[in-house]
């Protein structure tokens, strides 16, 4: 990893990336896009909805490749500077030419930024030691969520002077994102692959070679299969709560949309503190039980919401909620992306990568879908979604259970080459 100030400065460049993608995520995935969506463009939760699912599904058929693909090249820094950049672009030009079109703009950047995704959690092992990974993964989503707090500002500002100015927000949102990710870019130095291949078509051949046993080769790690098929339900589960608590507390709970903004403030700044604290309990007592705490708290935040509206109780009552949900969320990928390093083989890192991220996608997907099926399909209101959510963490429990986070003595050939 290196010495001194060469390691503060990669670890460095790696947090402040969270925090810049972060900043996408909110104004983009969670907050000011989707109420652009729904209460300026004359759109629907369902647009909304749809539009987030394509992204997601052109990422699940596409993740794998991705993923291996990283594995053949000498670093995967390239890879997260082209998805960047493509995001920041795309992002950038939203809110323009009315709802179709950036509803078809946002599909392009929200895939890029998920994309990115891919290489920048593959290089956590880049940055950190099996000692430390819990504390330095949990200290990327907590200052992640910095990023988080500055879109909201940015909002809350940039609205206040005009409430129609969604389109500067979003102009801000790709400026920052790139912004704060050029640390990473320079920082964060990997050692190259002694078996890599130049960017070409021999490297897309290996890839395509790889890819055929990928699968196969998982049947090789049972317990990392589990823990992907159980990463569906609960990624659904956080995913679909990021997407659609702004609409479900403007909604359903009468919140104005500055009232929504400054709860999930809340939420954020509880997520932030709730990063830091996980990663000592991670490295503490294991991603596996860490893991099984947060499923827990974010079981009583779903029964919590719901009840909140079928028993007609005070909306102001989610304003404990949402630290609550903010603590969970901050806790869900602080534990998730140790425990998926400690059940991966480092040589096909890249490539299980990319079926983690599949499953987060299949997750984004199903998440949205099963929500609009819900509330406008069989009208059953957002409440019920929200218990929806409640069965996906119960189910992500149950296939969980049997899964050991016990450190893996690694074969030679499932070593990287130096």
């Amino acid at each position: 990893m290196g010495t001194g100030k060469t390691v503060q400065k990669a670890v460095a460049g790696w947090v402040l990336y969270d925090l810049a993608n972060t900043i996408f995520s909110i104004n983009i995935v969670s907050l000011t896009f989707p109420l652009w969506v729904v209460d300026d463009a004359g759109g629907s939760d369902a647009n909304y909805a749809l539009a987030g699912a394509l992204s997601m599904a052109l990422m699940f058929v596409s993740a794998p490749f991705l993923g291996a693909l990283s594995d053949q090249a000498p670093r995967r820094m390239p890879f997260l500077v082209v998805t960047t950049l493509v995001c920041c672009v795309f992002t950038a030009t939203l809110g323009t030419g009315g709802l179709a079109i950036s509803l078809v703009l946002f599909v392009i950047a929200n895939y890029f930024y998920q994309a990115g995704l891919i290489f920048y959690d593959a290089l956590l092992p880049t940055v950190s030691t099996e000692e430390n990974r819990g504390r330095i993964g949990g200290l990327g989503v907590g200052i992640g969520y910095a990023g988080s707090l500055i879109g909201i500002v940015v909002g809350l500002v940039v609205l206040a002077i005009d409430e129609s100015a969604e389109p500067t927000v979003f102009r801000l949102t790709a400026l920052l994102f790139l912004l704060f990710a050029i640390p990473c870019f320079l920082w964060v130095q990997e050692r190259p692959r002694a078996d890599a291949v130049p960017f070409g078509g021999e490297a897309v051949r290996r890839t395509v070679a790889e890819l055929r046993g990928t699968l196969r080769r998982l049947r090789a790690y049972p317990e990392l299969r589990r823990f992907l098929i159980g990463r569906v339900f609960y990624a659904d589960a956080a995913n679909t709560l990021i997407a659609f608590m702004g609409i479900y507390v403007t909604e359903e709970l009468g919140f104005s949309d500055a009232q929504a903004r400054v709860v999930l403030l809340v939420g954020i700044v509880a997520a932030l503190a709730g990063g830091l604290t996980w990663g000592g309990v991670v490295d503490r007592i294991g991603p596996r039980r860490a893991l099984f705490r947060v499923l827990a708290l974010w079981a009583a935040v779903f029964g919590l919401a719901a009840a909140i509206a079928y028993l007609e109780l005070p909306g102001w009552l989610f304003w404990g909620v949402a630290p609550l949900a903010g603590v969970a969320l901050g806790g869900t990928w602080t534990a998730d992306r140790p425990f998926m390093l400690r059940l991966s083989p480092p040589r096909h890192l890249g490539q299980f990568y990319g079926l983690y991220a599949m499953a987060g996608r299949f997750a984004a997907i199903l998440g949205p879908l099963l929500w609009a099926a819900i509330v406008e399909g069989l009208d059953w209101g957002r409440p019920a979604a929200v218990l929806s959510l409640l069965v996906m963490v119960a189910l992500a429990y149950a296939i969980l259970r049997p899964v050991s986070d016990a450190r893996h003595t690694w074969a030679a050939e499932e070593l990287v080459p130096l």
